[in-house]
């Protein structure tokens, strides 16, 4: 399953990003990895969530980070949660691109049997229609 959560900056998307973590602690009996922009929610996840900076592995496009959740989940095949804050700071600010991946993790999830959470700094009401479905 994937959901978006998707605005403009300074909507909140990082704050309902944190939220949704601490619910899924709560319930989980899988792993839970938060991908990040930059080491900005170290002190606001739950020690328990593998917190990863994507700058630290020089992740920069939207194959890069296919092939870095692919090694995430064959690394780990407990990892049931997968949270991704700051996706367009994270592939670059491309909305085809980034709806792209979103395409591609819908088929990843539902093949690994994952949920994968993204925050997309954008306007929802710009998205195509496919991609809406997961607000």
């Amino acid at each position: 399953m994937v959901k978006l959560i998707m605005g403009l900056k300074g909507s909140g998307k990082t704050k309902k990003l944190i939220a949704s973590i601490n619910e899924v602690l709560a319930e989980a009996s899988g792993d839970v990895v938060c991908i990040e922009y930059g080491k900005k929610l170290t002190y606001d996840i739950n020690y328990r969530v593998r917190l990863v900076d994507s700058q630290e592995y020089a992740v920069g496009n939207s194959d890069m980070l296919k092939g870095f959740l692919s090694g995430l989940h064959a690394g780990n095949f407990d990892i049931t949660h997968v949270y991704i804050d700051n996706l367009y700071k994270t592939i670059g600010a491309d909305r085809a691109n980034g709806e792209d991946f979103v395409r591609w993790c819908v088929k990843f999830a539902e093949l690994n049997n994952m949920n994968i959470t993204i925050t997309i700094s954008d306007d929802p009401e710009q998205a195509s229609e496919d991609i809406r479905a997961y607000l």
